[in-house]
């Protein structure tokens, strides 16, 4: 038995078949002709009769059984069913005895661009340092694919298709940047986005938003595509150093803090808080407060929650023994990258003025008992000593005394 079209070779197991080929897809009004069976029994006088079996005989492929002519009643996809098997024979009309015994054929379907390229996910989300260095390669298993590729590596992106790759350049994926340039770039064969802008930094700005593009047809004029939009986030690193708020606290210069402290204030109570600014974010921001000068007159500590730096009383205050204090204090951060800076550039320094309040203060005696003698017979109004207070505070009040 012989097919047009088909390579057949001789063995002693009898003919052997190899494929029809037969397009996709096809949008004729006729039945989509596959080819033609024939056997070298047939004298084409009428005698013989052609039978189809297998995969999709008699509904999806149908043989005319007396000229052996095969088609396809169906539109055929496929990436539903990439090929049939059957078999053929021809049979005697008269007898119902094989001329010719089965002989098995694929027909394979050949594959049209079809098929868009869709990509895996829709968004991606993805993460990169901010200031991320362009010429820097990537350290991964995936960023290795390209190490030549300047930029920092941020996501792959990945897109397939579902024609077959194995035929022209239906399934063949090329990747274009449509949205986010000219912060980010992508490698056309792998879908690996890079940073492709220095210095970008997340105080200015912390969210892009970067569309691709997949092309199929190797990018060429007529190929399908697809799109995914990918949210890229700045990632803080420590770029930004504390600093105090470069402006007048209370009315006075910058750089000072002024803080007015009654005198009856007991040691071991906090009297102010203050603090630094810091532009970035987490631990980056994370700050710690000391005073520079010696004394031991106040302590500092910061409140890891707000970042404020708490001021507290150690000693008593005497409005009338001094009446300010000055003393200089540092914030620096708590953690350092040493990739970016010093830490001596990540530190800054103000001045902190205390005005110790004058309280009003009940007058003192002079001694804490007095002793006083007098004579039995001594008359009424007649002296027998004195006492004397004194008004602690500054003004010096006039003490008046009272008899209990």
């Amino acid at each position: 038995m012989t097919g047009d079209g088909l390579s057949l070779r001789r063995s002693k197991r009898g003919w052997m078949w190899n494929q029809f080929f037969l397009l996709e897809e096809y949008t004729g009004s006729d039945d989509q002709y596959v080819g033609k069976l024939h056997s070298d029994k047939d004298r084409e006088d009428g005698t013989v009769r052609y039978v189809l079996t297998g995969e999709g005989a008699g509904t999806i492929f149908v043989i005319d059984e007396n000229s052996g002519d095969l088609h396809a009643t169906r539109r055929l996809d496929r990436e539903e069913k990439a090929s049939y098997t059957l078999s053929a024979k021809a049979v005697d009309k008269q007898t119902g005895r094989d001329l010719e015994g089965p002989s098995q054929f694929t027909i394979k379907i050949h594959d049209i661009n079809d098929n868009e390229p869709k990509f895996t996910k829709d968004p991606y989300i993805a993460f990169v340092q901010e200031m991320a260095d362009v010429g820097e390669e990537g350290k991964s298993r995936q960023q290795s694919i390209a190490r030549k590729s300047k930029g920092t590596f941020v996501v792959q992106v990945t897109a397939t298709d579902a024609d077959d790759a194995t035929y022209g350049n239906s399934a063949k994926v090329v990747y274009s940047i449509l949205q986010g340039q000219p912060y980010f770039s992508v490698e056309p064969e792998t879908g690996i986005i890079r940073t492709a802008l220095p210095n970008m930094n997340r105080e200015v700005r912390e969210h892009y938003q970067v569309v691709i593009q997949a092309k199929d047809m190797a990018g060429q004029m007529g190929g399908l595509s697809g799109t995914t939009t990918v949210n890229i986030t700045l990632l803080d690193i420590n770029n930004n150093p504390p600093r105090f708020p470069q402006g007048s606290w209370s009315g006075l210069q910058a750089g000072v803090y002024q803080f007015t402290v009654p005198e009856s204030l007991e040691p071991g109570n906090t009297f102010g808080t203050l603090k630094a600014t810091d532009a970035d974010t987490g631990k980056n921001a994370e700050m710690e407060y000391t005073i520079m000068d010696d004394q031991d007159m106040f302590q500092i500590s910061t409140n890891r929650v707000t970042q404020e730096a708490v001021l507290t009383l150690r000693k008593p205050l005497d409005y009338e023994k001094r009446k300010t204090y000055t003393f200089r204090i540092q914030v620096e951060n708590v953690y350092l990258d040493p990739r970016f800076h010093s830490r001596e550039s990540f530190r800054d320094t103000a001045t902190v003025k205390v005005l110790v309040e004058d309280v009003d203060e009940p007058p003192v005696f002079k001694r804490p008992a007095y002793i006083m003698e007098v004579k039995e017979d001594a008359e009424i109004g007649t002296i027998i000593g004195s006492v004397s207070a004194v008004d602690p505070d500054a003004n010096r009040n006039i003490v008046k005394y009272v008899q209990f």
